[in-house]
């Protein structure tokens, strides 16, 4: 039964560390994957925010009318341009807030059931970076079983696929959320396990924690590092020591390359970084 467990908590490092290393690698580069409010009638001025040449930031009018026509609307064309822009504003902290608050959510949360996979990958994308907000996070979580499905149904290494698994790591970057993968831990490890390069954890990844790297990269790949080092301890990984595919991440973080680096970033500049780094295994 240990056993069992022990594989369990493995299975799920590795699915919460490869999409983790796809959603901060992503990060880096500065990517954006792209309660209802006051209502408004749809307008052209509407559809004319979804035509791809408005590169502005949505004010509230603005997105309360998006959201009201992403609502009313049964064109897919216009569905997945609302979705498109929806998305590209919810990278900013402030339209997170925003778009909660106009209930925005369950309107955007809704169209990961539409058949059409396209729509479907963008509602996922939108709802990935609201889901950055942790209070985002409670309204998000009645989704999760659904992303899990789609997650194992979908075809191997497509769009829709890596967008939920995008979604279904920031929702378990910290613990609260992490229970209700339980039930799929074994199957979402399969796909880790057959997918491409795009599933998989690359050995890049180790340069996140390069101490150049920005502090806000640093605090997440260490609160990751944390967390599957909390899970191994608390199933008695460290005792077992048990031995890693290369190539896993478990072999990347346990490994020497690894090691140096968490022991450079000791004597990091930032006291933040520094603290994160003293709570994690002697090197």
């Amino acid at each position: 039964m240990g056993r069992s467990r022990h594989v369990g908590w493995v299975a799920a490092g590795l699915v919460l560390g490869a999409g983790a290393c796809y959603c901060i690698y992503k990060l880096t580069r500065g990517q954006r994957q792209g309660d209802r409010g006051l209502r408004l009638r749809p307008s052209r001025s509407a559809e004319d925010l979804t035509d791809g040449s408005y590169d502005d930031i949505l004010n509230v009018d603005q997105l309360q009318k998006l959201l009201y026509l992403l609502e009313s609307t049964d064109d897919p064309i216009i569905i997945e341009r609302a979705l498109v822009t929806l998305g590209n504003n919810a990278a900013f902290s402030a339209n997170q807030v925003i778009i909660r608050e106009l209930g925005g959510i369950p309107i955007i949360g809704s169209k990961i059931n539409n058949p059409n996979h396209s729509i479907k990958e963008k509602a996922l994308n939108a709802l990935n970076n609201l889901s950055v907000n942790v209070e985002n996070q409670v309204k998000i979580k009645v989704y999760i079983n659904q992303v899990c499905k789609d997650v194992l149904s979908g075809p191997l290494d497509s769009a829709v696929q890596l967008a939920g698994l995008r979604l279904l790591t920031n929702m378990t970057v910290t613990n609260d959320h992490q229970h209700m993968l339980h039930n799929y831990i074994t199957d979402l490890f399969h796909v880790l396990l057959t997918g491409n390069g795009s599933t998989k954890v690359d050995s890049s990844f180790l340069s996140l924690y390069d101490g150049h790297v920005a502090k806000e990269i640093l605090l997440r790949v260490l609160t990751l590092f944390q967390n599957i080092n909390n899970c191994c301890k608390k199933e008695g990984c460290s005792a077992m020591q048990p031995t890693f595919p290369k190539g896993s991440l478990f072999f990347l973080l346990y490994g020497e390359e690894c090691a140096q680096k968490m022991r450079a970033l000791v004597d990091h500049h930032d006291a933040d970084v520094k603290e994160k780094v003293t709570v994690l295994p002697k090197f």
